[in-house]
């Protein structure tokens, strides 16, 4: 099989990237409609953040957040348990050659801006960046 002197192995292919936003598509799609055949998920609003796939398309894994963040463990479980129905509706809605083995993850993206905002808020840091609105400037 010959190398694929594009890509350097660094980040995800432009496939993956490709068939990871069609899974995020579908996914948010029978989510959002409640296309599964459990009332305890379709009664939940589930954000699916973000798809990341395997180099061979074979594995998928979805970061998911529940809409407000409250009762994440019970999301990422109700994922889980409805993993088969899921995968099957998914690759429904998809023309791939494999039906990927979908995985869930909580999506902490937003947790990690609200840290990255409030670091960036405190005095010191402000004052090292140069954004400190408290200094006086001088004459320029």
């Amino acid at each position: 099989m010959g190398k694929n002197k594009f890509h350097e192995g660094a980040g995800p292919s432009q496939r993956q990237l490709r068939v990871g936003e069609l899974i995020r598509r579908a996914l948010s799609d029978v989510l959002a409609r409640g296309d599964v055949h459990d009332p305890e998920l379709n009664r939940l609003s589930i954000t699916v953040g973000e798809v990341r796939t395997s180099p061979d398309l074979r594995i998928a894994t979805a970061y998911v957040l529940p809409l407000g963040g409250q009762g994440r463990d019970e999301v990422i479980g109700l994922l889980a348990r409805n993993k088969g129905e899921l995968r099957r509706v998914v690759s429904k809605k998809l023309s791939l050659k494999f039906a990927p083995d979908l995985r869930f993850q909580l999506d902490e993206t937003f947790d990690r801006m609200d840290e990255t905002r409030e670091m960036l808020n405190r005095e010191d840091v402000r004052r090292d960046t140069g954004n400190d609105a408290s200094e006086e400037r001088g004459p320029e």
